[in-house]
């Protein structure tokens, strides 16, 4: 029998900044009831001048590189929809600031919200092949929307990192997968914007077509049956989404949905999203590290995983913790990173917001404002330049 195969290690990041929903409320002259019970969400990450998703993506990296070395990784596969570059990889500049060994691939995965899962199936496949060799896999985005818009309030930045492996210590990926793909515009961003387009209704009912193809998928393949799962992870837009998916793959099933049910199913795994906002590629293995942070031992017990990425691809699949996983969680970290952010009020926001990096291929630094360990330093003839605090 093959080894199995997984995620063996997972650390995230998110922002220096934070803003709180009850600073939009105040500002747009709107019941916080709307943010906290409407749409399931407390506040949204809000990046530096000086941070982006490869700062983010490095930090979220750098831990499971002290933990594990860097010298089985021959593979680092960036999953992002807030691509820096239109030819050269953000995971590139994640590879220079990690001191990673030169005989590498890295690569950029681009699918909207379902780009890591693309990347973690991707390293699946490479390490089925060589056995010996870890995948490093980050998600890093920023979630970005016009200011006073309906997309305003979720928003969110963060980055995931996760080394997968052979007889991983957190959690085996298992087969099958259950697959589906639409042609729709329910979210998109063209070349020559900096915000997203979204269309909401379009958007919901596209990522519900999505639960029931994948599902369907996911059963002919011979998948777990519904009763066999001890928790749900879904992509969450905004928190509440994972609720109306829940519900909708339980209909399919003509199964109850009593509040009870739901809740039992997905309340651990809302708990980061919830103040983090939508961290889009990050999104699910936020929700995944969330769950596995406070749950009671999950040990052997598969966890559904579904991934959404607008326009749209998605994939439904289990993951199933090992044992003696809990000892080697970073609750506390993942925590501290949440807790150690700044909260701002709204002009402060607006002012990171608006803040754009100048295209005049000059020699322009950037305000020091994160405390985290890697900052873009500035612009000098087009380039991006990092450093290391």
């Amino acid at each position: 029998m093959p080894d199995p195969l997984g995620i063996h290690d997972l650390s995230f990041a998110t922002t220096e900044y934070v803003l709180p929903h009850t600073a939009l409320a105040a500002h747009n002259g709107t019941d916080v009831a709307k943010y906290h019970i409407g749409i399931g969400q407390e506040s949204m990450s809000v990046p530096a001048a000086d941070e982006d998703i490869v700062t983010m993506a490095a930090a979220a990296a750098a831990p499971i590189i002290t933990r594990h070395g860097s010298s089985q990784i021959r593979t680092v596969v960036l999953a992002t929809e807030s691509s820096i570059d239109q030819a050269k990889s953000a995971g590139v500049w994640v590879h220079s600031l990690l001191g990673l060994p030169s005989a590498t691939r890295v690569v950029e995965l681009k699918q909207a919200c379902y780009g890591a899962t693309a990347a973690l199936q991707f390293a699946i496949g490479l390490i089925r092949r060589d056995p010996t060799q870890h995948v490093l896999v980050i998600a890093s985005d920023i979630s970005k929307y016009d200011a006073d818009s309906p997309g305003e309030a979720t928003q969110g930045a963060a980055a995931v990192a996760m080394l997968v492996s052979t007889n991983p210590a957190l959690a085996t990926i298992e087969d099958p997968s259950g697959l589906f793909t639409a042609d729709v515009m329910d979210f998109w961003r063209p070349n020559y914007r900096d915000t997203a387009l979204v269309d909401g209704q379009e958007s919901i009912n596209a990522y519900l077509q999505a639960v029931e193809g994948t599902w369907k998928d996911y059963t002919e393949q011979g998948g777990h049956k519904l009763d066999e799962f001890a928790a749900f992870c879904y992509h969450q837009p905004f928190t509440k989404m994972a609720y109306k998916a829940h519900r909708h793959l339980l209909n399919y099933n003509e199964r109850d949905t009593d509040k009870h049910t739901i809740e039992q199913a997905l309340a651990q795994t809302t708990t980061y999203n919830n103040v983090v906002g939508n961290s889009y590629t990050a999104s699910v293995y936020l929700a995944l590290a969330a769950l596995l942070d406070q749950a009671d031992d999950l040990t052997g017990r598969p966890i559904g995983l579904f991934s959404y990425g607008s326009g749209s691809v998605a994939e439904f699949f289990a993951a199933t913790p090992t044992p003696g996983y809990r000892h080697h969680l970073r609750t506390q970290a993942n925590r501290d990173a949440i807790t150690r952010r700044t909260p701002l009020d709204y002009p402060a926001y607006l002012a990171l917001h608006e803040h754009t990096l100048p295209t005049d291929g000059g020699n322009h630094h950037t305000p020091t404002q994160t405390t985290g360990p890697y900052r873009l330093s500035g612009l000098n003839n087009h380039k991006r330049i990092y450093e290391t605090r």
